[in-house]
């Protein structure tokens, strides 16, 4: 596996993190349409893509960097099949190469699903094990997404 670092994402790229997205995100938080997420992801300020890529050049996981209220913000996504291997922790490393700062919201709490009906597992204690604080005072609480706020400075 190796990761790239990128600020753009080819179309077949943008269609692989689609398809990430939607299967391992909970199924609330899906987008319909792949010009929603393209929409979604046009929407955020100074990206930066980070992208884990199989031997056979297959999309494995993908992060993205950028900017919001003055402060750099992420998401991660892996491929359940990767997931608990290293791969995240990988990703983060690579990214915190890049970053002194990174802030996150993070689903904490079980019992979502995803869309294939599979439990959602919260990464919340992968985050705390990668030196992430957690702002309790800081949360998420909507139809689609419960989720508190987590940080890394180094």
């Amino acid at each position: 596996m190796e990761i790239s670092v990128q600020n753009f994402l080819t179309d077949t790229q943008l269609h692989a993190a689609y398809q990430l997205w939607n299967d391992e995100y909970p199924g609330k938080l899906q987008h319909h349409h792949i010009a929603d997420f393209s929409n979604y992801l046009d929407n955020l300020a100074h990206k930066t893509y980070f992208l884990l890529i199989n031997e056979d050049g297959i999309l494995m996981g993908w992060s993205a960097t950028f900017l919001r209220e003055d402060e750099r913000w992420f998401a991660i996504i892996l491929n359940s099949n990767v997931q608990g291997k290293k791969y995240g922790t990988s990703i983060l490393n690579e990214i915190k190469k890049h970053e002194n700062y990174l802030a996150g919201w993070v689903i904490d709490k079980e019992g979502e699903l995803k869309a294939d009906g599979k439990p959602y597992a919260s990464p919340l204690m992968f985050y705390i094990k990668n030196g992430f604080a957690v702002h309790e005072d800081q949360r998420i609480e909507s139809n689609k997404i419960s989720a508190v706020k987590i940080s890394w400075r180094g």
